[in-house]
């Protein structure tokens, strides 16, 4: 897939953060919920997301916060995007933009899922982020059906997310994913632990990925 672009999300051991920017990812994922295994807060200072490389965006996910929570950890670590990863409504999202907040909307998906559930997100959003429906606001480590997003029509580019790992992403079915996903969300597939990514691993999808560019 041409200009593919990969985020890696849910770290929170500083070394750990510094040797996955070194791989110069497009985008770095950071877990501001509290219910997540993940959950960063307490683990990494504002100062070490400020010497993070220039070209990678910083991501906070939050799940159902409210929207000052959201605007003062903007604030306080640089975070360059919003991924609200809950059950927010359409008018907090137009919150936030008004405020000048990028946002990612993700949606849990099941065998149930309507694309229409979009609609109202679109002029909010600049990305949507399509993960498995699970126990757990994301990291459930499993995929859902991508047959699915054939029925997916909007403008808007999306990030897929949900058990990726580096066997489904060679696979025949990602290549003929339709439409083509702005981003992979790669997270607990690639990891040794809760919050500790597998380097080797990261290092050798980005080859993968970025050889195919």
């Amino acid at each position: 897939m041409k200009d593919l672009k990969i985020k890696v999300c849910g770290m929170r051991d500083p070394d750990n953060i510094r040797q996955v920017a070194a791989l110069q990812p497009d985008y770095m994922g950071f877990i501001f919920y509290k219910g997540s295994k993940r959950y960063c807060e307490g683990y990494i200072a504002p100062e070490l997301l400020a010497d993070l490389p220039a070209g990678i965006q910083k991501v906070g996910v939050f799940v159902n916060e409210a929207t000052e929570v959201i605007q003062a950890t903007i604030e306080k670590y640089g975070l360059d995007l919003v991924q609200l990863h809950g059950r927010e409504t359409p008018r907090q999202c137009r919150e936030l933009l008004e405020k000048g907040i990028r946002l990612i909307k993700a949606f849990s998906v099941d065998d149930r899922f309507s694309f229409e559930s979009t609609l109202l997100y679109e002029r909010y959003c600049e990305f949507f982020l399509f993960d498995t429906r699970g126990n757990n606001f994301g990291g459930n480590g499993t995929v859902f059906d991508w047959e699915m997003l054939k029925g997916y029509f909007s403008p808007i580019p999306y990030f897929l997310s949900g058990g990726l790992n580096l066997e489904n992403l060679q696979s025949k079915e990602f290549e003929k994913l339709r439409p083509n996903p702005f981003a992979i969300d790669v997270n607990s597939g690639f990891e040794l632990e809760p919050g500790l990514k597998d380097v080797g691993k990261l290092k050798e999808l980005i080859k993968l990925i970025r050889d195919k560019n």
